[in-house]
């Protein structure tokens, strides 16, 4: 047996490993991508058995191979993504998303490269980005860890290019079929040269949309409609691109502006308005999330029974030893959140009053700095808690309950003491 035929008979062995590894990448990708409004078509697949000896055998021909190993190391797609995006505009944010939600093994590659092979050819070829990629361990039940170990290849481009690419392929790499004849080259170069100006189009559809996303008087349609909005705003807003934590849950917002009547460009811009770039390093969503409930801490029981809705109650079905605190810890903060308002009165005229801050609380001289240094970990504690993000055990919760009712009853003890307080 030769080493090819060794590595091929592995991999039979191997294919629904391959297979998962994908799929998992891929489910994690739809989740994100739709949630954060980003239009694409996302597949998932191990290499088909076939192509994948046709492809060892003709490398083997080139350099040939000592090793099982070797082949392994070769061969970088035995699983593998596709990101087929509607409007390649959006690559910058499915970029971030790509490398939010995995570890990245070697930095993307991009394409057109510099190849000798397009001589003679007009337009530039294949257009897109490779990324190779591992499942975060700590992303995956333990019943599926095993699949942090497989390598996934992601590869980012339009749905035409995507299109022109898998024609191109199975035309112009199969050699049983022989060479392509000069006119045949020709018509592929200049079909690639219409998906190029394809790709124009779709993002000049991108930018026209964005424009009908902000015509005054008009509701948000949906969720990608409200993604367009907030991205284009908020460059403006922020004096720059959005951070590197992307849009987040577009999704959860977009329900939320719904139920409180606030899904409209007129009465949205106010609260992009409000954010800046040293804010929080935090996906945009949650941070105009955070502006709404900062402003009528009742709006909270709203956006959580949202969330519960989105999980179908598996929040409460998964969570419930820490369903108590978490409440506790929710009542805790708005209690905080309240007092703060009633200390700042004439900041909270302003448009963006962020709180409670380390240095506001600091400002008032009532809590020892001890205290007071706690404040961040419990602002970290309350987004995880009020976002989703990652659920802490109760007897974490329930220690930060405990600092945070030393700190609400200092303040409220303090606020009895002020001149003219009942």
């Amino acid at each position: 047996m030769d080493t090819v035929d060794e590595f091929i008979g592995r991999y039979l062995r191997e294919y629904d490993f391959y297979a998962q590894a994908a799929r998992l990448v891929s489910d994690f990708l739809k989740s994100d991508l739709n949630a954060a409004g980003v239009r694409a078509i996302v597949t998932d697949r191990a290499k088909d058995v076939r192509r994948l000896e046709t492809k060892c055998r003709q490398r083997q021909r080139r350099t040939p191979y000592k090793t099982v190993n070797n082949i392994y190391d070769d061969i970088v797609d035995l699983a593998g993504v596709r990101i087929a995006l509607y409007f390649p505009g959006d690559r910058h944010q499915v970029d971030q998303t790509i490398k939010n939600l995995f570890k990245l093994l070697v930095p993307p590659k991009t394409f057109p490269e510099d190849r000798n092979d397009r001589k003679g050819k007009r337009f530039t070829g294949y257009s897109a980005a490779h990324y190779r990629v591992q499942l975060k361990e700590e992303s995956l039940p333990d019943s599926a860890k095993r699949y942090a170990n497989a390598r996934v290849e992601i590869q980012v481009a339009s749905v035409l290019m995507h299109a022109w690419a898998e024609v191109e392929h199975d035309l112009a790499y199969k050699p049983s079929e022989g060479a392509l004849s000069e006119e045949e080259e020709a018509i592929l170069d200049e079909l690639n040269g219409l998906v190029l100006a394809g790709e124009i189009a779709l993002e000049r559809l991108q930018k026209a949309g964005k424009a009908r996303s902000s015509t005054a008087g008009r509701q948000f349609a949906n969720h990608y409609d409200l993604a367009a909005y907030l991205l284009d705003r908020a460059s403006a807003a922020l004096n720059g691109p959005v951070s590197d934590s992307g849009i987040g849950r577009v999704d959860y917002l977009f329900d939320l502006l719904r139920e409180l009547r606030v899904d409209t460009p007129e009465k949205l811009s106010p609260y992009i308005q409000a954010l800046h770039s040293n804010f929080e390093l935090r996906p945009l969503a949650e941070q105009v999330v955070d502006e709404l409930l900062t402003e009528d801490p009742s709006r909270y029981k709203v956006y959580r029974d949202l969330q519960a809705k989105y999980l179908g109650g598996k929040r409460h079905r998964d969570e419930s030893p820490s369903l108590v605190e978490i409440g506790r810890f929710i009542t805790n903060w708005v209690t905080l959140e309240n007092l703060v308002r009633q200390f700042f009165p004439d900041e909270l005229q302003q448009k963006h009053f962020a709180m409670p801050t380390t240095r506001k609380l600091a400002s008032l001289n009532i809590l020892e700095p001890a205290l007071v240094g706690e404040i961040d970990a419990l602002r970290n504690l309350r987004n995880q808690l009020v976002h989703g993000h990652r659920v802490q055990p109760p007897n974490v919760i329930a220690s930060a309950n405990e600092v945070l009712e030393i700190i609400v009853a200092k303040l409220q003890a303090a606020q009895k003491e002020e001149p003219g307080s009942p």
